[in-house]
């Protein structure tokens, strides 16, 4: 046999083998040996590190986050296009708009997503703005769509990652336009035989980010998922006597979190509040829109995302394919994670689809932002080294500020130093640092922080089920101003005043449940409550999204589906029958809401019509806490953070949740005045904290819900903000200035005692015992959580009292429990289960 002869003839061999069921076993048997393999990650923590090639790829990955500033993957970006977004209206219309132009590709990273969610409103006449009829278009369209989702631990959360895969899949089954255009991948595995080594059941994904063909992104913190739609005025009531079809929350889009969780959000009718009696918990956000070479960063973020997933949990999925990436090809393709077993499976397919250099903003630059991408990662999350440059850039910013610093956010859990154990982030110290350099040099310098009253959480805080509730509010009450770790006695131990430089808020909102007379009547005549005809509407416009869940037998989900469905159609029907009798059948004068009240030319409760006795509108009136779930920060007018990051250490120490944030400075600038004096401010800062704070201070008006000639709900590639500009623009230009301070703590003052007299909204200054909680607000079922504390208080009154309130600021109650026990050590709250809660 002549040299090599043997070679070639095994060589053949195997390709015949190839094409045979025993080279298929081979393999098979390969790909066990490997799953079986992961049970060896128990002991090897570090088994995604441990050769030299991974070393080589966390070294060049460090090198290059050595050279950028923060610490961050991504460098500094010049000429990046930004416009932001102030609630949920104008930023899921502006998404809607996106995802319909899509061409190639749509990124999708989301804590939670919800097919079934309205991108527009009202959503009886939006239909085909369903969140999943425009992903189903775009599918059939040939775009090919991409979303990683948390999986959560479902005794936990309940936010059901199996049905929002389920019913993403379906849209396109096989033999349709657009099969296997969409693919859903969960995140992190809970599978002990898959993943013995890298299960984890305490952390969570949490970005909130759009990528669209390469040449848009949106990034904040909003994720696409019920709860979160809201506008300026932010409603708690929608109770329609004039046809359930003018609803804007349908089925389980109402959700009230301090009532009841979201619970089996395959089935909204299981989590359903009546709105008749109840109001929903307003929600407050922030995000962006952009165009530049950030939307590259954003990209790779997720590609990285994608490929770990795949690598760590969809290995041997056919299904789920490599993504590679246009500028991190060959040696550098490790950098997003992608792997060439000598067996693949998948395919590897190259992003963007069409030649990165037609992007706009690859051409040149297209706005005048100087931004950055910031990321908190790390091994569980995307098989990284960690990574905390969100945290870094906070402490940074925060610690050079000047002259203020502004502060919206889910939560605040922060330490001073290394002794306010078990939190770990710094940015506390940065907050100190800011403010005793500026007393020290008598400078006038103020931090302003809008958080939750309340973390979001159902029950009643005196309940023992509300303990891990109360467990974060005291972390947070720690981190400002109890005990000699925390910022202000740290503040004050260096001689200075902190009283003089922090300040700390909370967002409340009152409204009207709509419930007339004449619709009580409705219900008695009909036998069928109001509560069971939202249902009949949620069912008609949301049926097939709340029937495609994780279960995939769809006779069976068909047959209980449309039986139910007729069932309820029915109800509305019988309740329908008698609108002309009750007098429903004419022009209403009393209004769905009276939300707009509190803002800019909105009238005054006290002029509202009512079309029944006062006297029993009064159990109708409503109040909840304004939820801030925006994650931002903005210092001097000049520099913002805004993404996904709470401050807190689950979002900010890189090892716990995943999160992905911009920093983002604007060069383009504005004439401005700083406490009086000249000051170049930058425009994108600037123009989006004044717009916040005349939403704030009721200096806005109310929007509409159709949001179609809004600039503010268009991409930015459509337009640029409208910045809103006339007398109320000009009175907030000046952060420092004495006569809006004067109205931003005058109004605090005014709302919380309002609120305080009227419904005895907790928490509050006045309950510092458990024994003072009882006194304040007694516990018993004669009154509704939200309503009216005093029966007996003439009606007159109570619009006139309401008619005091301007806008949404309250004071946080520092006093809150401050003589109790908040969070007992013991089975809730040990040396465990702290690090979930901060």
């Amino acid at each position: 046999m002549a040299p090599g002869e043997d070679s070639r003839m095994f060589a053949g061999l195997r390709d015949k083998l190839k094409a045979t069921n025993l080279y298929d076993a081979k393999i098979g048997a390969i790909h066990l040996k490997n799953k079986i393999g992961k049970f060896g990650n128990l002991i090897n923590a570090n088994h995604r590190h441990d050769e030299e090639h991974e070393k080589a790829t966390d070294d060049k990955r460090n090198r290059i986050a050595e050279s950028h500033r923060f610490n961050s993957f991504a460098p500094e970006r010049d000429g990046n296009k930004i416009k932001w977004y102030v609630d949920g209206q104008d930023y899921f219309y502006a998404v809607s708009v996106a995802l319909e132009k899509a061409k190639e590709t749509i990124y999708i990273e989301d804590w939670w997503l919800s097919p079934e969610l309205f991108l527009r409103r009202p959503p009886f006449y939006n239909q085909e703005y369903r969140l999943d009829q425009i992903l189903k278009r775009r599918a059939e369209a040939g775009v090919k769509i991409y979303i990683i989702v948390y999986k959560e631990v479902a005794a936990a959360v309940s936010c059901n990652s199996a049905h929002t895969k389920h019913a993403l899949h379906a849209l396109c089954p096989e033999g349709s336009p657009g099969h296997g255009n969409i693919t859903v991948l969960r995140h992190p595995d809970h599978n002990v035989f898959e993943n013995a080594g890298d299960m984890t059941f305490y952390w969570a994904h949490h970005e909130k980010f759009i990528v669209i063909d390469y040449e848009i992104a949106f990034i904040g913190g909003l994720d696409l998922c019920f709860g979160r739609w809201d506008s300026r005025q932010h409603p708690c009531a929608d109770v329609h006597p004039a046809g359930v079809q003018n609803e804007m929350f349908p089925g389980q889009d109402f959700n009230n979190n301090r009532i009841m969780d979201f619970q089996t959000v395959e089935d909204w009718k299981s989590n359903e509040l009546s709105k008749a009696d109840y109001g929903r918990m307003p929600w407050h956000d922030v995000a962006m829109c952009l165009i530049g070479d950030c939307v590259f960063d954003i990209a790779e973020h997720f590609v990285l995302r994608w490929n770990f997933v795949k690598r760590d949990k969809y290995k041997r999925s056919e299904k789920v394919d490599w993504l590679t990436m246009t500028g991190r090809e060959g040696e550098n393709e490790d950098l997003i994670a992608v792997q060439r077993p000598k067996h693949p499976v998948g395919e590897y397919i190259n992003h963007p689809l069409s030649p990165l250099e037609n992007r706009s903003w690859a051409k040149g630059q297209q706005g005048t932002v100087h931004a950055q991408i910031i990321r908190s990662s790390s091994d569980w999350s995307s098989g990284i080294l960690t990574e905390h440059s969100i945290q870094n850039a906070y402490c940074e910013i925060i610690e050079n500020a000047q002259h203020f610093v502004y502060i919206e956010n889910q939560f605040f859990i922060t330490a001073t130093g290394e002794e306010q154990a078990p939190i770990h982030n710094t940015i506390g110290r940065a907050i100190v640092n800011a403010c005793v350099k500026a007393g020290k040099e008598g400078r006038k310098f103020r931090v302003i922080i809008i958080i939750p009253a309340v973390p979001g959480f159902a029950g009643d805080l005196r309940d023992d089920a509300a303990m891990g509730t109360r467990a974060i509010m005291d972390y947070q009450y720690k981190s400002i101003h109890r005990g000699p770790q925390s910022i202000f006695e740290q503040i004050k131990a260096q001689g200075v005043d902190p009283k003089q430089h922090i300040f700390i808020f909370n967002l409340r909102s009152y409204d009207r449940l709509n419930k007339t007379a004449a619709m009580v009547e409705q219900e008695e005549k009909s036998g069928v409550k109001y509560q069971d005809v939202q249902r009949a509407e949620a069912e008609e416009i949301m049926a097939e999204g709340i029937h495609s869940t994780t279960d995939r037998r769809p006779t069976l989900r068909d047959e209980t589906g449309g039986k139910e469905k007729e069932r309820l159609i029915e109800q509305k029907r019988k309740f329908e029958e008698q609108r002309t009798e009750v007098g429903l059948d004419k022009e209403m004068t009393s209004t769905d809401s009276i939300a707009a009240t509190a803002m800019l030319n909105g009238g005054k409760v006290s002029e509202q019509r009512w079309d029944d006795d006062l006297e029993k509108e009064k159990e109708n009136f409503i109040q909840e806490e304004l939820y801030i779930h925006g994650k931002l920060l903005i210092v001097d007018d000049r520099i913002v953070i805004c993404g996904s990051s709470n401050i807190n250490d689950r979002s900010q120490l890189g090892i716990h949740d995943s999160e992905l944030s911009i920093v983002m400075e604007d060069y383009n600038t504005i004439d401005s005045t700083m406490d009086g004096q000249p000051f170049k401010a930058g425009h994108h800062a600037a123009t989006l904290r004044r717009l916040l704070w005349r939403e704030h201070l009721g200096l806005l008006p109310a929007q509409p819900p159709d949001a179609s000639k809004d600039p503010n709900a268009q991409p930015v590639d459509v337009c640029p903000n409208d910045i809103m500009e006339g007398p109320e623009y000009d009175f907030v230009a000046d952060p420092m200035s004495d006569k809006v301070w004067e109205m931003w703590t005058g109004n605090a003052d005014t709302n919380t005692q309002i609120f305080r007299h009227l419904f005895r909204a907790d928490p509050d200054d006045n309950i510092k015992t458990f024994d003072d909680y009882e006194a304040f607000l007694p516990r018993h079922n004669k009154f509704k959580q939200g309503h009216l504390h005093d029966p007996f208080m003439p009606a007159q009154e109570v619009r006139e009292k309401l008619d005091q309130i301007k806008g949404h600021l309250v004071w946080m109650p520092l006093d809150f429990l401050c003589d109790a026990p908040m969070a007992e050590k013991g089975l809730q709250v040990n040396a465990y289960t702290e690090s979930i809660y901060t």
